[in-house]
């Protein structure tokens, strides 16, 4: 098995970190999209807006989570 370079491993450590932000980001996006629309419709205003925040920052930070245990685990073995 060949030995990446330096430059190798600074881009794919780039890589996964825009990957980890932008799937944490997409959580809370996506949280407070529907939280507005549910809003919208049921006229509800505010209160689903901030369930959708306060559920999606959850989920991206579950997921970020889970992404850095794999990633521990990677190394570790």
């Amino acid at each position: 098995m060949s030995k990446q370079t330096t430059t190798s491993q600074i881009a794919a450590a780039i890589d996964e970190g825009w990957l980890s932000g932008g799937s944490f980001l997409n959580s809370i996006i996506a949280g407070t999209l529907l939280g507005y629309l549910l809003d919208r419709w049921l006229d509800t205003t505010p209160w689903l807006v901030i369930t959708g925040v306060v559920l999606g920052s959850y989920t991206g930070f579950v997921h970020l989570w889970r992404q850095i245990k794999q990633q521990d685990q990677t190394v570790d073995h």
